[in-house]
């Protein structure tokens, strides 16, 4: 248990699936869970599956001309906690999840001003779902992550891959596995003692 549960803390999920709603995708059902088990430590926040937005390729905070990345920003700068929840096709991580990765390449230019990155502070964690293995080479976001400003907790990655050449996604299990449900109860917990303890004791100035 958290001695600092009552601290309050949000997290945003960005769902990184190729598949628009209403479109069931199991990359959206492990953030749901990823951030149903966050709750337990006293987080709130919501969900957001970019292939429903019109987020414009590029590496500016702003692409204009109708561009959703500007209010996903907002809400990402308004959290404590990034979950990044991607499927892997052929061996990596969705496209979406790269233009992702290429937006938020715009905060290495952003700075408060004590000279720190906008996400200094905040905590990333990652969700992977796939068919095939390549789970840990997806979890390579992690670099990404932590080189635009986010701060990493130990085991800060849960995710499911099926048997080889097979059909099955985890969305159609029965019930979850043992062992992901242990590791997104790890990631959760780890990451929201991460994000409390970075919330009461931010990183000095550059």
């Amino acid at each position: 248990m958290d001695p600092n549960k009552n601290t309050p803390l949000r997290a945003v999920a960005l769902v990184c699936t190729l598949s628009p709603s209403p479109t069931p995708s199991s990359s959206q059902l492990l953030a749901e869970q990823a951030m149903a088990a966050l709750a337990e430590h006293g987080v709130t926040g919501k969900t957001i599956r970019i292939a429903d937005h019109d987020v414009k390729p590029g590496v500016k905070t702003d692409m204009g001309d109708g561009d959703a990345w500007p209010e996903i920003r907002d809400t990402i700068l308004g959290c404590d906690i990034l979950i990044l929840s991607t499927p892997i096709w052929l061996g990596h991580a969705s496209s979406i999840a790269q233009q992702v990765m290429e937006r938020l390449n715009a905060e290495i230019s952003e700075a408060d001003d004590e000279g720190r990155m906008l996400t200094y502070g905040k905590v990333a964690g990652v969700c992977v779902v796939g068919n095939e293995d390549g789970a840990h080479k997806v979890a390579d976001l992690f670099q990404g992550l932590n080189d635009v400003g986010f701060s990493l907790a130990p085991n800060a990655v849960t995710y499911w891959v099926g048997e080889a050449m097979q059909g099955t996604d985890y969305q159609d299990l029965e019930k979850t596995p043992e062992k992901t449900g242990a590791t997104t109860a790890t990631l959760a917990a780890n990451t929201a003692h991460l994000a409390r303890r970075l919330k009461a004791t931010p990183y000095p100035a550059s």
